[in-house]
């Protein structure tokens, strides 16, 4: 099996092992400790379950007020998805891949909450006092958001130097 292959495999693994850690996540805060909307658990001086339904997309825009609106989330995420999986089966190099991956485990944990609730469930809370530096949010959006900031990172900064290695290699390479 080819290293390449192997890079692809473990972003699969990945991706799948953290839609099951958000999934669990979810049972865990709205089954095990029973928690409703609105309800908060105090955790630490800085973090808490805060329980809440997202009914749109990222930081609440384009909420699903209609099952029209429902599905139409449902099916545009989905295809988001697809897209991000054909992108990884494209990718070689392992950094690309492991941020695809997170983007499609967190997407998946929450296409099969929209899905199956009409809604996204998010309760974790990080906050410096009254100062909150994000929206309530779970396990997939986290994912999400240091998958995509992987994947910007690696094109701004790792994309240029190989590029420029490679410029700098070629002359010299003709020189020989």
């Amino acid at each position: 099996m080819s290293k390449v292959m192997k890079y692809r495999l473990a972003g699969f693994a990945v991706a799948i092992a953290l839609f099951l850690a958000d999934q669990a996540m979810k049972h865990y805060v709205t089954q095990t400790l029973a928690m409703q909307r609105g309800d908060v658990v105090e955790l630490l001086p800085f973090f808490d379950f805060r329980l809440t339904y997202n009914f749109g997309i990222s930081l609440g825009m384009f909420q699903a007020d209609s099952m029209e609106m429902r599905w139409l989330l449902v099916g545009v995420t989905s295809l988001i998805a697809l897209v991000v999986t054909i992108w990884m089966l494209r990718e070689r190099l392992l950094g690309e891949i492991l941020g695809l991956a997170l983007i499609l485990g967190g997407a998946l944990g929450n296409i099969r909450d929209r899905y199956e609730l009409g809604y996204v469930v998010d309760y974790a809370d990080l906050h410096f006092g009254e100062f909150r530096p994000f929206l309530i949010f779970n396990i997939a959006d986290a994912a999400i958001t240091i998958g995509v900031l992987i994947i910007l990172a690696r094109a701004f900064f790792l994309r240029d130097k190989e590029e420029t290695s490679e410029t700098e290699t070629a002359p010299g390479a003709a020189e020989s």
